[in-house]
């Protein structure tokens, strides 16, 4: 259980960071729900968690701002006394093949999926450091893990998110903190409602267990490693994708 925990969910708004909020919550934190597009569907998370009698707050930060994430956790850190767990669960697709993609749309994605997790792990490690305690968790991809045609930004960001976190877990482990990573495969999100249906079934031949997963499957996996039961893993990647990269 998590009772009497701060944490933070980036691109909590919506998909797998709304379930990993829910759950986080079900477990006894008190969740801060960031988001950067939709005030109204981070509101809506607020009203479900408290509707079980969780606690929870939206704040708004586009985590590819340097500055605005060290306003994000130091106003949580303000506000709360503490920063327990962050979840780097923030993350966008600008995809398209090599030989087409703009620099823009590769600058965007390693800006947020990539820098944006360092920009919050920054705000967060030092105080985390004076606690000597915390649970990091970075959203990795098993795109970032096989690779994809047509998401060679994606790719490097999520590939990039690996990096930081092993890096990270051998920077932070002396102050008992502990920092993963989850590497989700196909998930039933908005981001995959849009592929086609055949698409799709390339897609599940590909899964051992046959489906797509969903974003409980990694909201549990990422409440574990926030859990005190987990708390002597660190540098991990943990795939949450049905056997696909196996």
């Amino acid at each position: 259980m998590l009772e009497g925990k701060t944490a933070v969910v980036t691109g909590a708004s919506r998909g797998i960071g709304r379930a990993i909020a829910l759950e986080l919550a079900e477990q006894g934190a008190q969740v801060i729900i960031n988001y950067n597009g939709s005030c109204e569907n981070a509101g809506k998370v607020k009203q479900e968690i408290e509707a079980k009698g969780g606690k929870a707050e939206t704040i708004p930060c586009n985590v590819g701002d340097f500055e605005q994430c060290a306003e994000l956790i130091g106003g949580v850190i303000k506000t709360f006394g503490s920063i327990d767990i962050l979840v780097n669960n923030a993350g966008i697709t600008r995809d398209g093949l090599l030989m087409k993609m703009s620099e823009k749309d590769f600058d965007d994605v390693l800006a947020v999926n990539l820098k944006g997790a360092f920009n919050t792990m920054r705000a967060a490690a030092r105080q985390m450091i004076k606690q000597r305690s915390g649970r990091i968790i970075n959203m990795s991809s098993v795109v970032g893990i096989c690779g994809n045609a047509g998401q060679v930004n994606y790719a490097a960001s999520k590939a990039g998110v690996i990096g930081v976190t092993k890096s990270a877990a051998k920077e932070l482990a002396s102050r008992g903190i502990t920092v993963n990573a989850v590497a989700p495969g196909f998930v039933e999100t908005e981001m995959t409602a849009v592929l086609s249906d055949k698409v799709k079934e390339e897609a599940v031949r590909q899964i051992p267990l046959g489906r797509f997963g969903k974003p409980e499957d990694i909201a549990k996996t990422v409440a574990f490693l926030a859990s005190e039961e987990a708390g002597y893993i660190t540098g991990q990647v943990i795939q949450v994708d049905g056997g696909m990269a196996v």
